[in-house]
């Protein structure tokens, strides 16, 4: 029930990419244990040199299962819940083309809608429940049918798993599709959908276990089930889970940020209904995360407070100060690149020019928000609602500088009742302008040309800006994002290097910080939406069109995947910041200012690009080497993998930030770079 328009643009909607890139990781997984079990004596699933308790066990003294024995099994049922939400995915395009090919000729519908989906969204979600229960129902039959004939496909999965990771494998393809509204390629959604399955599904396993520990063998989780498992559970579904019971809350707060004033039933309370509203929506927050988590975190930990164990596990380190060095660190890092980029961006909003010729044009210096009211004048525009519900107005927003995302305006500024007279001083767009004595003495006024009496007031305004936007120092698009891979690098290898145990608690933190950034920036909550907004709108690129922002996720995500699979191997660990904070960034700067030579001609990319891509990570992985962060492995296949993750940076049209930490990853287990035992 999802239509085209629901989906990013892009030449290739990657269903490959969302049917097997789950059980290439799963395969990966399980060839990980397999590995350690064949060894005599078998080897230890907790990575080497991570300082975590051992993993929980159960008080079932009917069946003795090692750790190793019960992630080697878990890690089966792994592979077949893959396969599973594969075939799911597969069964919901064919019934899609099936369906569309059917209508196609009975019904002219508008461009980006399909005629085998109704238009009014809850016929679409009736349709949608229906067509979910029928498809498990068909799977759940397949399953059946696949024991009665012992053909040994999904049997490591009861029917209960079966259905549970049905239902919800579909519900977030749902969601997601309509949530991150033109955020996803179809096999990026399904990729993430597939995430979001697997950590549900442990989640499941592991709170069932808590329940029935005496007829349960094994607790069947993909991960060793030590507190590091507890906490991720906890931050990364606990944060999507607040924001899905808060939700009524959310979607009042940009209700009434969007609507324009005039049409507000109470629109001399609207900032107070925004205050409160936020206020709510914190306090239910805090409650939420110390109540109902807090409570199923300290069941899990046996009885210990989750956020006293935090604290004392914080001086745990090989030193008492290295992870409170580590979170200093992090924090130093973080506070000089928000600062910097915060100036930088302000300098380059102050003058930038936005708008045809003829229109006002103004900026941060001549708009002082301290003055600025909520204008009594015209109403906000409709036809850009992610920047009208901030009240933000934006002037053609497809006319900015050379290489810029679109932007709105410096300040936000609300409209109002177009029957409000005007007030002394204030223009027809309902702004002061009291700093226009102050403009600074540009030296191209004496080339402006002469101005005849009756001349429009636009006309100055737009040459005063094209004179400053001169002597404003900007950066593309590119290189603003770059520097964030870049970033990455300073961060996350001293962490892995020192304390990949800590690293990965610290990623999962980081992703639920994301996600409630995200509430606060496209649901406008007050007072930070609207600057979260107009910082985050910066970095931009044609990616990230949909209603949600993506791209710090995938690049969190791709960075923390390596250590959130917990592989033995150190090289392993490393791989996502290297793929990503080193190669692919590279790629793109070598590729766009040394790439001559093209794939072909509609493919961007050039062989320069992945060459630097290429031999920068292999480069980068030899040093690690040398300097003894990393074990000895083979250099010929860690090469072939550089060179296949290559490939695909090349002509994938997917999010490379998810796609590639996570196939290179695989493909270096699969190819056994690394001994992958000890």
């Amino acid at each position: 029930m999802t239509v085209p328009k629901n989906y990013r643009n892009s030449l290739d909607d990657g269903i490959l990419t969302g049917l097997l890139c789950g059980p290439l990781i799963s395969a990966s997984l399980l060839y990980i244990s397999l590995s350690m079990s064949s060894t005599d004596p078998p080897g230890d699933p907790v990575p080497a040199g991570w300082r975590i308790e051992p993993p929980m066990t159960l008080p079932n003294q009917a069946q003795t299962v090692t750790h190793l024995e019960a992630l080697l099994l878990s890690r089966r049922y792994l592979v077949s819940l893959a396969t599973f939400c594969a075939t799911i995915l597969l069964v919901h395009v064919s019934a899609s083309w099936a369906t569309e090919a059917r209508h196609r000729r009975k019904l002219v519908v508008p461009e980006g809608e399909v005629s085998s989906v109704p238009r009014k969204e809850g016929r679409r979600t009736y349709l949608y429940v229906l067509f979910i229960i029928s498809v498990t129902l068909w799977i759940l039959c397949v399953r059946i049918a696949l024991h009665e004939t012992k053909l040994g496909i999904w049997q490591s999965m009861t029917y209960l798993e079966a259905v549970a990771s049905s239902l919800f494998f579909q519900f977030s393809l749902y969601m997601c599709a309509r949530v991150a509204h033109r955020g996803f390629t179809f096999g990026e959604l399904g990729l993430v959908s597939f995430g979001a399955t697997v950590l549900f599904m442990e989640l499941l396993n592991l709170t069932m276990a808590k329940l029935w520990p005496a007829t349960t063998p094994y607790i069947k989780t993909f991960r060793l089930p030590t507190p590091l498992l507890i906490y991720q559970i906890a931050t990364i579904p606990g944060s999507l889970l607040t924001g899905f019971l808060l939700s009524p809350l959310l979607y009042l707060s940009r209700h009434i940020a969007q609507r324009p004033v005039r049409r507000l039933r109470y629109p001399e309370q609207k900032q107070k209904h925004r205050r409160l509203l936020a206020l709510a929506f914190y306090a239910g927050s805090l409650l939420i995360v110390g109540g109902l988590i807090g409570l199923w975190a300290r069941w899990c930990l046996g009885g210990r407070d989750p956020w006293v164990y935090a604290a004392w596990w914080m001086l745990e380190g090989t030193n008492k100060w290295t992870r409170p060095g580590l979170v200093a660190y992090w924090g130093l890092l973080i506070s000089i690149s928000v600062a910097g980029w915060t100036r930088q961006l302000a300098r380059g909003r102050r003058w930038r020019q936005w708008g045809p010729r003829g229109s006002m044009h103004l900026n941060a210096a001549m708009v002082d928000p301290a003055v600025v009211p909520a204008s009594p004048r015209y109403g906000a525009p409709t036809s850009t609602p992610a920047y009208a519900a901030y009240g933000v107005i934006m002037q053609n927003p497809s006319a900015g500088p050379p290489g810029s995302s679109p932007s709105p305006l410096a300040v936000p500024v609300e409209l109002g009742d177009p029957n409000m007279p005007a007030t002394p001083g204030e223009s027809m767009l309902g702004l002061r302008l009291p700093n226009m004595p102050n403009l600074p003495n540009l030296p191209n006024l004496p080339n402006l040309p002469d101005l005849p009496n009756g001349a429009n007031f636009s006309n100055v305004a737009t040459d005063l800006l094209d004179a400053a936007d001169k002597h404003v120092p900007t950066l593309s698009v590119n290189a603003r994002r770059k520097f964030f891979h870049a970033l990455a690098v300073v961060m996350f290898v001293p962490g892995i290097a020192v304390d990949p145990a800590f690293t990965h608690l610290a990623f999962s933190g980081a992703f639920a910080l994301f996600t409630f950034t995200e509430y606060v920036r496209y649901f406008a909550l007050y007072p930070f939406g609207a600057a979260v907004y107009l910082f985050m709108n910066e970095f931009l690129d044609s990616k990230d069109g949909g209603t949600v922002i993506l791209s710090h996720f995938y690049l969190l995500t791709g960075c923390a995947a390596s250590v959130w699979f917990e592989g033995p191997s150190r090289l392993l660990q490393f791989t996502g910041t290297l793929v990503l904070g080193v190669g692919d960034a590279l790629a793109s700067v070598v590729g766009k200012r040394l790439g001559r030579h093209r794939w072909f001609a509609a493919n961007p990319k050039t062989i320069e690009g992945s060459a630097a891509f290429i031999g920068s990570v292999w480069v980068c992985a030899w040093l690690l080497r040398v300097i003894g962060t990393v074990e000895e492995f083979s250099d010929g296949r860690y090469l072939v993998v550089a060179g296949l993750a290559g490939l695909l940076e090349a002509f994938s049209v997917q999010n490379d930030n998810l796609t590639l930490p996570l196939y290179m990853w695989a493909m270096t287990v699969l190819l056994d770079v690394v001994r992958t035992v000890r």
